[in-house]
């Protein structure tokens, strides 16, 4: 009888392979911002100077070999509110989420604390994806916020002792691993008094990724981000991995040698993945309808500087990817959430080509101080993506 296809074979080459990042353009850049940031004085130029430098740096990293998706876990979103709504956020968060969606939001909080719990059946129930937050006000000006966020696949079999010592099939030394994504935020936001409407925010992530005993990474990474409301309307702009964000691979190389030198793989090294910087706007209003009714559309525009994507709006250096949320509330007691995004390209057999989106779907309802919201993403199973549950809880307190 032939070997067996090896499954955690597949998963390990699929989510261990880390290779080529550019490390040496990143040294020459980091040292000519390190000397900018040395000259006195506060010229125009200067400020030009390192904008144009850091451009470049983005260019070089979208034309080079950095890997395009690193760390795409932290993209997901969270809430069952952001799921609803398709993402559309930035704008308009104001709780505990708004440590995710945009930092600046968590100044706008009515409540001394909140907690959120969210859980996740994602493709159709394959990964398993989980949400823990918690803020509180500072004083009237400024916030804190701290989350915790897994994205995992668990029991995933690992046939390597599938045969034992005489060459027969034992099925009880199949073992089983997770691989698993983790991610701690640790946010600040605070009202600018000298521009009213304005608020300022930021965090400061570390990750943690792990593919059972086969490898393990850490990486460290900041946000930035800005919420302005004027007569009623917001505005957002969220700067994710502003830095770059930098994720280091070490990989046990004695468990996996002997699968990889049969299988015909390369035995993968230590190495570094970065996380291009993204860009997010964002823009919403509520409007009120016959006083106890509101309605509040809300559109982001996700911007990735890290070549072409299969997205509606796309060049060689920039894509843009437009997502359209919609919330209606009865006395913001109860709410009902659609969201329109993911629109893309896709290819037919024949070559031929049609256009696909991901609708969006969301229920909430408030009892005193606790929000139960959910959302269905691709209702009606509109496009390929595989549906996925979202639940999630928020419980406000003022003391």
């Amino acid at each position: 009888m032939s070997v067996l296809f090896t499954t955690s074979s597949l998963y390990v080459s699929i989510l261990m392979k880390r290779r080529g990042t550019g490390i040496a353009r990143d040294k020459i850049a980091s040292w000519y911002i390190y000397k900018i940031l040395q000259m006195k004085g506060n010229s125009v130029r200067y400020y030009l100077l390192i904008a144009a430098i850091i451009l470049s740096v983005i260019k070089g990293y979208s034309q080079g070999k950095t890997p395009k998706y690193a760390n795409e876990f932290l993209t997901l979103g969270v809430g069952a509110r952001g799921f609803g709504m398709s993402k559309a956020q930035v704008a308009v968060t104001n709780d505990v989420t708004s440590a995710y969606w945009n930092p600046a939001g968590l100044s706008g909080m009515q409540e001394k604390y909140q907690f959120s719990l969210m859980h996740a059946e994602l493709f159709a129930g394959i990964a398993k994806y989980d949400y823990l937050g918690f803020s509180m006000k500072i004083d009237s000006m400024s916030a804190l916020g701290i989350s915790l966020i897994r994205f995992g696949i668990d029991d995933i079999p690992d046939t390597r002792f599938l045969y034992d010592a005489n060459g027969a099939i034992n099925y009880d030394n199949i073992r089983f691993f997770s691989a698993a994504d983790y991610a701690l935020l640790l946010s600040y936001s605070r009202k600018m008094g000298f521009l009213p409407g304005l608020s300022l925010g930021a965090n400061f992530k570390v990750i943690y990724r792990n593919v059972g005993s086969f490898a393990k990474a850490w990486g460290f990474g900041l946000d930035a981000g800005g919420k302005y409301i004027i007569k009623g309307w917001k505005f957002g702009v969220m700067l994710r991995d502003i830095t770059g964000t930098f994720t280091a691979w070490y990989h046990n190389t004695d468990e996996i040698k002997d699968i990889y030198a049969q299988t015909g793989n390369i035995i993968p090294e230590t190495s570094l993945e970065i996380t291009l910087p993204r860009l997010i706007i964002g823009a919403g209003k509520r409007f009120v309808i016959k006083n106890d009714w509101g309605i509040q559309p809300a559109i982001d525009l996700i911007m990735t500087f890290d070549g072409k994507r299969n997205v509606l709006l796309k060049s060689q250096t920039i894509s843009i990817e437009p997502v359209f949320g919609l919330e209606t509330d009865f006395r913001q007691l109860a709410f009902l959430r659609l969201g329109v995004g993911n629109v893309q390209q896709v290819k037919n057999f024949d070559a031929s080509t049609y256009t696909e989106f991901q609708p969006t779907f969301g229920l909430g309802i408030r009892l005193k101080q606790v929000d139960v919201d959910y959302a269905l993403t691709d209702l009606g199973n509109q496009s390929d993506a595989l549906y996925s549950h979202i639940f999630s809880i928020s419980v406000r307190l003022d003391k």
